[in-house]
């Protein structure tokens, strides 16, 4: 039964503040206790309503994110290790990740409150970064890890290996690994196959690759797949979710492996992923 949901809120978003306050009004009326981020406490006025993040698991039993994608995942990769539910309302652009739109707030949360929707797990992969014998970085992603180069008129050569067998050296701007989930988001955008959420597999898709040969690649999720960073320049970077980086340096093993983790999203039983994909890339064109 849900008795607390807990709020987090982008504030950079149009009508954040006003969507957020009645999305407020819409929990309480349920009977339901609603803690906020201390950030979105203090711009709707209500500072007694705030919690830190840190106690959100073990006291909410759901979170509501407003915001976009990167709002999402954000929250995704904070709250995925304690296996709290997220549901997405859209400010943003595509809003892949998102279950609900700011105009259905009352009726999403009563929805929520009579337990009316799924729980949908979705896989997330690790990136540990090696260097000189010691992991030196660990960064979790839920759409995609990349190895890329950031200046113009560089380029970036990596050393693949998956479970220890040499598959290829591609040289380019970088590489995407990345999950079903972000098989939509820069994997796309670089030529990567669309993948069902509930496929477990890890997406291997070259950014710009330098040769007509090199074309992305899928393996199995039990893979372990390790990059060797090759470059003269020091101009090479790591990112989770486009997130989080970190500055790589030449001879940098860098493990992709999926992750124990798995974020928990709520979705609505009718809603189906191919719909949504229609909808989301094309649009007023879809059927």
């Amino acid at each position: 039964m849900i008795r607390s949901v807990g709020l987090v809120v982008n504030l950079d978003k149009p009508r954040a503040t006003e969507i957020a306050e009645t999305l407020i009004e819409c929990i309480r009326a349920r009977g339901c206790e609603v803690v906020l981020d201390p950030k979105a406490a203090e711009a709707v006025r209500r500072p007694g309503l705030g919690a830190p993040l840190e106690t959100f698991p073990g006291h909410v039993n759901v979170v509501f994110i407003l915001g976009g994608d990167g709002t999402f995942l954000g929250f995704a990769r904070r709250f995925a290790p304690f296996g709290l539910p997220l549901l997405g309302f859209n400010l943003g652009h595509l809003g892949f990740l998102s279950e609900a739109e700011p105009e259905d707030l009352d009726e999403t949360v009563d929805r929520v409150v009579q337990g009316d929707f799924e729980l949908e797990q979705r896989m997330m992969i690790e990136a540990e970064v090696w260097r000189e014998g010691a992991e030196s970085e660990h960064l979790l992603a839920l759409n995609d890890i990349t190895v890329g180069k950031g200046a113009l008129g560089r380029m970036a050569t990596l050393r693949v290996e998956v479970d220890d067998q040499y598959v290829d050296q591609y040289a380019g701007d970088g590489l995407i690994v990345s999950t079903p989930t972000g098989s939509t988001a820069y994997s796309l955008s670089c030529g990567g196959p669309i993948v069902a959420p509930q496929a477990e597999v890890i997406l291997l898709t070259p950014i710009c690759p330098h040769t007509l040969s090199t074309r992305p690649m899928i393996v199995p999720a039990d893979r372990r797949i390790r990059i060797e960073a090759r470059a003269n320049h020091r101009d090479l970077g790591l990112s989770a979710d486009g997130q989080v980086s970190v500055r790589l340096r030449p001879g940098d093993d860098i493990v992709v492996r999926k992750s124990l983790h798995y974020t928990t999203l709520i979705k609505w039983r009718e809603r189906q992923f191919f719909d949504v994909l229609r909808q989301k890339l094309r649009g007023a064109e879809a059927p």
